[in-house]
């Protein structure tokens, strides 16, 4: 994923910070006092470290199965609680304020809609509570309320139902009762992003008092450019997960020794450096590191020394990559892609946001494949034995080696489903199915889906052009147009016709080089109606 790697000088700085009085990542193993209102951040020894990171930029003097800890008896402030965190949803320039839109996160299902009433966005749970039928194949009436499709039934932001079109109206309000109300999950819009709190419980009403998701300053800058990227993916939220943490596999054919130093680590995540760099990871959703190119990163605005003329230093120019992983269901995963910088801000204006996605896209399908199948054979091997079954022997792998650390000593092993998954994988589903981009991102990105309708709808008109001017030619009496027009008409009909019918040298398959771009890699588009994912 050569595109998602960072440069390799990165700012000290920390990137993400919260409004909460204290910050994020309290990253110690050292146990709070109660005189103190932040833990101590505590270095590893040595051998605390060793299980998780090799001591040499090539190969580990280490054994080759890591000696396993003895268990460690967590008390209940040390353990994560994957339901008391926040989530991310979808890039609010994705979402479309007309209609509901329908996700799973953690494997719970939701609804977003607009509420225009309260001028926000809302989750609820994606349920009617009349016959369960999903909220989000339903509508937003004329008066703002999230409408039902099955039978009618109207909804209030607050998830009160205001109307029941079958009760009487003169008989008793059925529609006020408690059994009638959607639950409704505590939200939030922040850096441009939908999240969620995932219970409903009314005593987590105002939890955004207390807590609120990880803030990212650089997508609230002016000074910085951006394009937001989302994608559902065939694999699990941990194997996205290691993916994005590994820089070794970027570079397969010019391979060499990466330096990773993981520094601290508790139930909030860890932070490592990587030559001369650092890294962060905020659990359960979000990585993230930034690179300085030129300038002064410790001053970017301060007069220059010597410069007499009192000029100002330009800021340095940094390039941040932010990824924010959620869990769907076991085997699936989703991924919010951000990569904000301060320099080239014009590029932006005059290239298309779905001309940045096909290269994302073609990112992703290069091991897509490959890390499906991994999936398929850590589970075999059970993900308490990950260490077991492979062999991590260099520093590349220590970002990947501390998440796997974090994963089984603070959150249980593996994502915690709740009562509505036992982890079991879902079967492989063919390889043209499996690498579709329809479904997995056109459908869910207002930029790729408009220009795939606009391309298709140019499709379209070629073609009527091209049969408008064979019939011009032909209805047309000699001499009433010049031989010159004639031909220019039967050469540009010709072409048309030679676009639409005969696929590019580079396509495998599929109607045009349209179909290749935006449905998979073999151009083949999955029909919407079957053997396709609605998560």
């Amino acid at each position: 994923m050569e595109a998602l790697r960072a440069p390799s000088p990165v700012s000290p700085s920390s990137l993400v910070r919260t409004h909460l009085p204290k910050p994020i990542l309290s990253l110690s193993f050292a146990q709070k006092t109660p005189n103190s209102p932040l833990p101590s951040l505590t270095q590893f020894t040595k051998s605390k470290f060793r299980n998780f990171t090799a001591i040499s930029p090539s190969v580990s003097t280490e054994p080759t199965s890591p000696p396993e800890e003895e268990p460690e008896t967590l008390n209940q402030d040390e353990k994560f609680d994957w339901f008391s965190q926040w989530y991310a949803l979808m890039p609010v320039c994705d979402l479309d304020k007309r209609a509901p839109h329908g996700k799973k996160v953690l494997g719970l299902d939701v609804v977003v809609w607009w509420d225009k009433n309260d001028n926000e966005w809302k989750v609820f749970n994606d349920s009617c509570p009349h016959r369960l039928a999903p909220l989000s194949e339903g509508r937003i009436d004329q008066w703002g309320r999230l409408q039902c499709v099955y039978h009618g039934w109207c909804f209030s932001g607050s998830g009160d139902c205001k109307l029941i079109p079958q009760a009487p109206p003169d008989g008793p309000p059925v529609n006020t009762f408690q059994k009638a109300c959607v639950a409704v999950y505590p939200s939030t819009v922040q850096n441009g992003i939908v999240w969620f709190w995932p219970n409903s419980d009314p005593k987590y009403k105002d939890i955004l008092t207390t807590k609120k998701p990880p803030y990212i300053p650089q997508l609230d800058d002016p000074s910085f450019t951006f394009q937001m990227y989302n994608r559902d993916i065939p694999y699990g939220y941990e194997i996205l997960i290691e993916n994005l943490m590994d820089p070794a596999h970027q570079d397969r054919e010019g391979g060499r020794p990466l330096d990773i130093n993981v520094h601290k680590i508790d139930k909030n995540g860890f932070t490592a450096d990587q030559q001369g760099s650092q890294w962060n990871f905020v659990p359960p959703c979000l990585f993230y590191g930034t690179a300085t190119i030129g300038g002064n990163p410790d001053n970017g605005s301060a007069t220059s020394a010597g410069n007499t003329k009192g000029k100002l230093q330009k800021p340095p120019r940094q390039v941040v990559l932010i990824f924010i992983c959620m869990p769907v269901s076991p085997g699936n995963s989703r991924l919010i892609f951000i990569s904000p910088r301060n320099f080239g801000v014009w590029i932006d204006k005059i290239v298309a946001r779905w001309m940045y996605h096909i290269g994302q896209n073609l990112i992703i399908d290069s091991d897509l494949y490959l890390l499906h199948v991994e999936e398929k054979k850590v589970m075999e091997a059970g993900s308490s034995n990950w260490q077991k079954v492979c062999f991590v022997p260099t520093k590349s792998d220590a970002n990947v080696v501390a998440f796997r650390k974090w994963l089984n000593k603070y959150a249980g092993g593996q994502v915690n489903w709740g009562n509505k998954f036992n982890g079991t994988l879902p079967p492989t589903p063919a390889r043209e199915q499996l690498m579709d981009r329809y479904w997995s991102h056109v459908v869910n990105c207002t930029s790729c889906n408009s220009a795939y309708k606009g391309l298709n709808a140019l499709e379209v008109s070629l073609q009527v052009f091209s049969l408008a001017s064979v019939a011009i030619v032909a209805a047309t009496k000699q001499g009433m147009i010049s031989v010159a027009a004639r031909n220019t008409l039967v050469v540009v009909a010709i072409l048309c016709f030679i676009h639409y019918y005969i696929p590019p040298p580079f396509q495998i398959c599929g109607n045009s080089t349209l179909d290749h771009a935006f449905t998979s890699p073999y151009g083949v588009t999955t029909d919407p109606y079957q053997n396709h994912s609605w998560d």
